[in-house]
């Protein structure tokens, strides 16, 4: 029965949902002008590690620039573009260490190398070949998730494990802004805060969803209070800013090895289109809803301060890109030199112990492949 009463409402939902998010505060250290906005955390910097991430900044630009160029010459299948993301991606996984789980989507290959892979397998992982899921274990990761979502669920059952085997490391785990609309995403995440297990969640928002934005995925204010109802505390952090993503990550994993799981949302943008099968960004965005992004180059911001400094020069820049391209032309030639997988190769990887069904059919291939 409906109360007619004109008194205030005992709660008052709008205010509450007014205020949703509010209390997330953009972590920085340079702003977009490369100004020094946190002194103390930059002043812990010593200028070998700011050299050092600017030089994974160009090594991961070179990458996209070099793998792109690839693809258009149909040396490559499927591969998605980077550029944009490097200080969300090099910041955060440079905070992570060697006995870590690394659990990728398919947008984190330049993280996957710097954990322990290597570009080759990584071109052989883009062409569908079978070595190119296949990692020495000893560098804890996981190949490139292509379900969205679906390494969230891996990454807290890894997390778990790590837990209960007493180790004091984590597993940390990406998605983007997109992944957060999958259902995978959201067990994997209660899951970790249920059983308190060491994992770090990080949620690139780049601004779309393949052609989808952001505020048309979700009504949340941020997408960091996505870690709320899981019992985990979160933070944003600007993805455009190296220095503030490693100072975040490096946080979240401390804390996270000994008292549970952790999420950050770091801020970027995805200068090119969402893959190279060919969307065309200019029918979902505009010009001039990217320029400021690209205003926004994080190689810029860490540019200035590295110029400012002594510290880096146009012609080391140059030289650089173009030994990283050197050495991924040689990495492509190493791809291609990788004999083509056979019916029984990938067949004999699908279980570990195959199915009656798997083995009918490798005693099939085998039959017609030893012709």
């Amino acid at each position: 029965m409906a109360n007619n009463d004109s008194s205030k409402p005992i709660v008052d939902f709008a205010a509450i949902k007014e205020n949703l998010g509010s209390e997330y505060k953009m972590v920085q250290v340079l702003d977009g002008s490369a100004k020094v906005v946190n002194q103390e955390v930059f002043d812990s910097f010593s200028d070998e590690q700011l050299v050092d991430f600017m030089k994974k900044m160009v090594w991961e630009r070179a990458l996209h620039e070099q793998t792109m160029s690839f693809s258009r010459q149909g040396r490559l299948g499927f591969y998605a573009p980077t550029a944009g993301e490097e200080a969300s991606e090099m910041g955060s996984v440079s905070a992570f260490e060697p006995q870590d789980f690394l659990f990728p989507a398919y947008r984190d290959l330049p993280q996957l190398i710097q954990h322990g892979g290597s570009v080759e397998k990584g071109f052989l992982w883009s062409r569908g070949h079978v070595k190119g899921n296949q990692y020495d274990p000893k560098y804890r990761a996981w190949m490139p998730q292509i379900i969205i979502g679906a390494q969230f669920v891996e990454a807290a059952g890894a997390a778990l494990g790590i837990k209960k085997n007493g180790e004091n490391n984590v597993a940390f785990v990406y998605t983007g802004d997109g992944g957060t609309s999958q259902g995978d995403t959201y067990e994997g995440l209660n899951f970790a805060g249920a059983f308190q297990a060491p994992l770090v969640a990080i949620i690139q928002n780049n601004g779309f969803a393949i052609s989808v934005p952001r505020k048309k995925q979700t009504a949340a204010t941020t997408l960091a209070q996505k870690a709320v109802a899981a019992g985990m505390p979160s933070v944003q952090v600007d993805g455009m800013d190296i220095l503030a993503v490693y100072s975040v990550a490096k946080a979240a994993r401390e804390y996270a090895a000994g008292n549970g799981p952790v999420l950050i949302e770091t801020l970027t943008y995805r200068y090119g289109a969402h893959s190279s099968a060919g969307d065309d960004p200019s029918r979902y965005r505009t010009k001039e809803e990217e320029k400021p992004w690209h205003d926004n180059d994080p190689l810029i911001r860490l540019r200035k301060v590295l110029e400012d400094k002594g510290l880096w020069s146009d012609q080391q820049e140059s030289d650089y890109v173009d030994e990283c391209k050197t050495q991924f032309k040689a990495d492509l030639k190493a791809a291609d030199a990788e004999p083509k997988q056979t019916n029984v190769e990938m067949l004999k990887n699908t279980f570990e112990v195959p199915t009656p069904n798997i083995k009918a059919q490798i005693a099939e291939f085998e039959a017609k492949e030893s012709k």
